[in-house]
């Protein structure tokens, strides 16, 4: 296993080592470490900005995020995924490197260990070479960087969600026929909207890091816009956003819907996080689970097959 080939024997001057002792479940930090909303909401030091552009967790799957420092200076990072033993540990390869710098690989290695309603993080970054580790070190802060990456996970899991969604569904039709509807514009709107409301597409530039922006239409001609961003896109398996209504802060809520494959069926599960409480938003959730069970009735109706 990578494990066994990565953490064992390795000279000091190839390693580093942090930790962190997290106030929070090991679920929940493995669900922060692995959700790529809320990886750009903490990874990187303090004054950094993380954008993720690709993320597929599996084996052999492909993280690709940039970095942003302080200065505004660029680090691109190509991550592929080694090992993945939900909620145990994530095995990875790393190359990152200053835009037209020099790029260093590492092999990383997070561990969690289960404190009940606490977690040991411990983050093994094991390299190549001793003077790749020493450059980092000298370079990039990344002793430092590290502890206050933790430190910034920390307290993202510090702040409990104002409110949170989880609905399931089952779809009576192919999962590829499910997600197509999910994320064609000129399908949504035949369902992604509770009648009598209408959905109304403005913009909606489908890729990571792409913004949409819609409304919700009403009966009487009153429009309830909401705007966001699109995290993460891997079809036909996963959708991820975050979004934001017309008052208050971006990022207001985070998205992610998974698209389950069972044999001609599809089931959905829709976890929705609203980080902060607003007017807007207050009134939103109030009708909320009465929503999201009125549009998935009507995404059931319009991607059935048609009975002979």
């Amino acid at each position: 296993m990578a494990r066994r080939k990565f953490d064992r024997d390795v000279p000091p001057d190839r390693e580093i080592v942090i930790s962190r002792v997290i106030n929070a479940p090991r679920r929940r930090v493995w669900e922060a470490m692995t959700d790529p909303a809320q990886l750009d909401a903490w990874w990187g030091p303090r004054g950094f900005r993380n954008v993720t552009e690709s993320f597929d967790l599996r084996p052999g799957g492909i993280w690709r995020h940039t970095m942003t420092g302080p200065d505004g200076a660029e680090y691109p990072n190509t991550t592929k995924f080694v090992e993945i033993v939900p909620p145990e540990r994530i095995v990875f390869l790393n190359g990152g490197r200053l835009r037209r710098g020099r790029g260093i690989r590492f092999h990383a290695i997070w561990s969690l260990v289960d404190l009940g309603e606490r977690t040991q993080l411990i983050g093994h970054m094991i390299f190549d070479k001793p003077e790749d580790r020493d450059l980092v070190v000298r370079e990039y802060g990344a002793i430092e960087g590290g502890k206050q990456t933790l430190a910034r996970l920390s307290e993202h899991l510090g702040v409990p969600p104002a409110f949170v969604l989880d609905i399931e569904r089952v779809i009576h039709a192919p999962r590829q026929r499910v997600f197509d509807a999910w994320t064609d514009p000129e399908q949504m709107v035949q369902w992604f909207a509770p009648r009598p409301f209408k959905l109304i597409i403005e913009q909606m530039d489908f890729r990571p890091g792409g913004r949409f922006r819609m409304a919700m239409r009403g009966p009487d001609g009153q429009d309830f816009p909401f705007t966001g961003t699109y995290r993460a896109i891997d079809p036909p398996a996963r959708l991820c956003w975050t979004g934001e209504f017309s008052v208050g802060p971006a990022d207001q809520m985070t998205t992610v819907v998974t698209f389950y494959d069972r044999g001609g069926e599809t089931l959905i599960r829709a976890l929705q996080t609203f980080h902060v409480m607003t007017s807007i938003i207050e009134q939103a959730t109030q009708g909320a689970n009465e929503g999201w069970d009125i549009m998935l009735t009507q995404l059931d109706a319009f991607v059935a097959p048609a009975k002979a």
